[in-house]
């Protein structure tokens, strides 16, 4: 992890990671409290968060377009806070799931930033959804993808959300699990998904892993982009 000063927003630096260091971050925190998988399935992201952190997670009512927030203490993450789910589906226990992947990124990414030996709070301090103790989520209306390019230098965000394909899909089992989807191109024979095989391995990928269809469908076009662009294995 990297620190650079900025110019812009409403802080004066921020630590920068790239995909490989927020895979590696992500799958070694995994190992670390037993939860990495060794072959594709979902990934037990409420207990990782309770050994991980020992904390519990708190389901609770939240204020209205509030996904769930993180508190942070002297020690590190002091608890977890999710908003209750309004309906008993599949679709709304795995976007439970997605928060709970997000919540643990804030853990695992930016504890550092609220221990009281770093002056870092001011950072954040023109933020209404950050104080010194706490990381506040909200929900958007705009489809993940667009999310991830939106937040108008609110990179806490931006950092947390790329860790939900990490930890609930980690890389090096969710490439096993893709093997059978992918084609050998070109001289050096790199493995690629075809367009046309695109929609049925997001299928797949949710039912296996227990996603949403649009966590799939990001954690695929990140690492398989679609034909035309580079593959970013």
């Amino acid at each position: 992890m990297r620190t650079f000063r900025t110019s812009t927003g409403p802080f004066s630096e921020r630590p920068f990671y790239s995909d490989e260091e927020i895979e590696r971050i992500c799958s070694d925190a995994l190992a670390e409290a037993g939860f990495l998988p060794t072959a594709p399935g979902k990934v037990r992201i409420e207990r990782f968060i309770e050994k991980r952190f020992n904390v519990r997670v708190i389901f609770e009512q939240l204020d209205a377009g509030v996904l769930g927030f993180t508190e942070f203490g002297a020690k590190g993450v002091e608890s977890v806070h999710v908003a209750e789910p309004d309906e008993a589906t599949v679709a709304a226990d795995r976007r439970v799931n997605s928060t709970l992947a997000h919540e643990a990124g804030h853990g695992l990414l930016h504890t550092h930033l609220f221990l009281p030996e770093f002056d870092h709070k001011r950072l954040f301090a023109s933020d209404p959804d950050v104080g010194p103790n706490c990381v506040l989520c909200r929900d958007d209306e705009q489809p993940v993808r667009s999310r991830l390019r939106t937040y108008d230098g609110r990179w806490w965000e931006f950092q947390a959300n790329r860790t939900i394909g990490a930890l609930l899909m980690p890389k090096q089992v969710f490439l096993d699990f893709m093997a059978p989807f992918l084609e050998r191109r070109g001289t050096f024979g790199l493995a690629a998904l075809p367009d046309s095989s695109r929609e049925e391995a997001i299928r797949a990928t949710a039912d296996v892993f227990d996603v949403n269809p649009a966590a799939a469908r990001v954690r695929l076009d990140g690492l398989f982009p679609r034909e035309g662009h580079q593959l970013t294995l």
